[in-house]
């Protein structure tokens, strides 16, 4: 039996689902513990593209059960097209292989109009977020005032704490963004028929993983966004709204830290980032916008194109440290191919002095300068290689600096989109 949580070591969009996708073949139970509709996992195979947002990558592997666990928020209506989706892949999903959590918050329509809206007031300040109520979701239920997916299942208790927390929310549309209020028997009827549809998938997903444990199966943690994306620990106020670090995989599923055996680690060939916020190592020349066009860098739930850079292993090692991080996933080493010189930040110069690590205030960050260290670039193609060994000198040097600053040993190499375009040097379940 082992417990492998997955984490982004940088700020999302690292690659997460090919590598959920790979490694749930050795896995029994597949879960995600945090974020909401707002991520977007994209998975190829046998040259098929599909992108999940709430569902776990592993769904896919029809002999395994899939938990979304009660740190995710959950918009019902975008799960149901989601399922709705997976069927025409081919993919029918049952109730035997997708748990929902019955103590998992609800995306409201009100949400959705919230951030939106907020957003428009910022005006130049705002965050970047991308509109699918995932912050003001995750505020009632810090306030306790949201609404649970159980909720969903008894039509009194709904509508008593809907009428509740609309007649607050239609007074702020109103009298703050100048909006027209939501018709509350409107919003009951929705949500309660989408509670009919869900109802047999949900479940207690922290029972069940404890069930899961003593029968000695492995389990497989799936976390969304990137560590510096982290409400806690990210580049504040530029971040999501939940726990996207390692831990938040115990208080997200209801599993104790003393079950977590591996922690695995993925990052990027390069970096990028979507929204606002400071990004040390952006390109805007050129190269910046080769590697964005080379690697399809727009956001699978958005369509934003992102903002792409240099590999930061500042940033890498700070994720180290906060994850508690057993081994390295490396994706999208395909698209440096070609590139006559590579550059890695290894170091930050602000205000004409050298800092020790990452900065951890946003307004010293914004005006740092990143230190480099080239590395010569390979131009053989790599995506057919299947071993370590024979891949390009220059970009095994490249891999083992990468291995040598960050102080954590890689077990998996990603050459190409497919599932098949993989080094696997140490499987995490073994």
């Amino acid at each position: 039996m082992a417990t492998v949580i997955v984490v982004g070591v940088q700020w999302g969009d690292e690659g997460k689902g090919k590598v959920v996708d790979l490694l749930t073949g050795d896995a029994h139970c597949v879960v995600r513990f945090q974020g909401g509709n707002n991520a977007g996992h994209t998975l190829v195979v046998g040259g098929r593209k599909i992108i999940l947002h709430l569902t776990p990558s592993g769904i896919l592997h029809r002999d395994k059960v899939c938990m979304i666990g009660n740190g995710v928020v959950v918009d019902p209506g975008v799960l149901l097209h989601e399922l709705g989706r997976l069927k025409e892949f081919g993919v029918d999903v049952t109730p035997e292989q997708l748990v929902l959590s019955q103590y998992a918050h609800v995306i409201m329509p009100y949400h959705r109009l919230l951030d939106a809206a907020r957003e428009v007031k910022k005006g130049a300040s705002k965050i970047g977020t991308t509109g699918r109520g995932i912050g003001p979701c995750y505020e009632d239920k810090a306030a306790r005032s949201g609404i649970r997916i159980h909720h969903l299942l008894d039509e009194k208790v709904f509508r008593q704490r809907l009428e509740g927390v609309l007649e607050e929310k239609n007074f702020m549309f109103q009298h703050y963004f100048g909006r027209e209020p939501l018709d509350t028997n409107a919003v009951a009827d929705e949500y309660l028929e989408y509670g009919r549809k869900l109802a047999p998938f949900v479940g207690d997903v922290s029972v069940r993983l404890q069930r899961a444990l003593e029968r000695g199966e492995n389990v497989l943690f799936e976390g969304a966004q990137g560590t510096h994306l982290d409400i806690d620990h990210g580049t504040y106020p530029f971040v999501t709204s939940s726990n996207t670090v390692a831990g938040g995989a115990c208080c997200g599923a209801g599993i104790g830290p003393t079950k977590i055996d591996q922690v695995l680690g993925i990052l990027k060939a390069y970096t990028t980032r979507v929204g606002e916020g400071p990004f040390p190592t952006e390109l805007t020349d050129p190269t910046g916008e080769r590697i964005r066009e080379c690697g399809g860098e727009f956001g699978s739930t958005t369509g934003r194109p992102r903002r792409c850079g240099w590999l930061d292993l500042c940033v890498v090692k700070d994720s180290a440290r906060l994850n508690g991080l057993t081994s390295l996933a490396i994706t999208k080493l395909d698209v440096l191919t070609g590139l006559p010189t590579l550059k890695v930040a290894v170091g930050y110069r602000c205000d004409g002095r050298e800092l020790d690590g990452l900065p951890r205030e946003i307004e010293l960050m914004e005006r740092c300068e990143p230190v480099y260290e080239e590395f010569p670039g390979w131009e053989e193609d790599i995506r057919g290689v299947r071993r370590f060994q024979d891949l390009p000198r220059n970009t095994k040097n490249y891999l083992k600096a990468l291995e040598e600053f960050v102080g954590v040993p890689l077990s998996i190499v990603s050459v190409g989109p497919g599932r098949e375009e993989t080094i696997v040097l140490s499987n995490p379940f073994s």
